[in-house]
């Protein structure tokens, strides 16, 4: 499992013009889902993300505090680029990447996760076509991977 997790002031998806999932202060998670994930991925990636001390508690600019620290929300968008592999060719490979049915699955699970911390999750939609609009904070984006 690979989440590139951005620190925002705001993020938004839209599909076909719609804004399907938009929050403000928080996160904004790219998820990547791979064949070989399971329950103990999504459960440390879901803690990972929520406890990871990334806000700053004043005007110090150091990271001190998490998402739930500050009630902030998240936007987590399905993205199986991240397992593209672009070593041969001109052309990635998405050989890495779950397979649609299983990755809708376990991302689903992923966002029932975060949903349990009691924060505002929104999300995209699985194997749209989707525009986001991120606005990165710092900027602050790392990638975590289980």
């Amino acid at each position: 499992m690979r989440v590139v997790v951005q620190r925002v002031l705001a993020s938004q998806v839209t599909i076909s013009g719609e804004v399907v999932g938009k929050i403000g202060r928080g996160l904004n998670l790219l998820v990547g889902i791979t064949d070989s994930d399971s329950e103990a991925e999504l459960d440390w990636m879901a803690q990972k993300c929520l406890d990871l001390r990334i806000f700053p508690a004043g005007e110090a600019g150091r990271f001190d505090r998490s998402v739930q620290e500050i009630q902030g929300a998240l936007l987590v968008v399905s993205q199986f680029t991240l397992y593209g592999d672009c070593r041969k060719g001109r052309r990635p490979s998405f050989d890495r990447a779950a397979n649609p049915a299983l990755a809708e699955q376990l991302y689903d699970r992923f966002v029932d996760k975060l949903r349990a911390s009691g924060l505002t999750v929104e999300t995209g939609k699985f194997g749209a076509n989707m525009q986001v609009a991120i606005e990165n904070d710092g900027p602050v984006t790392l990638i975590l991977e289980r």
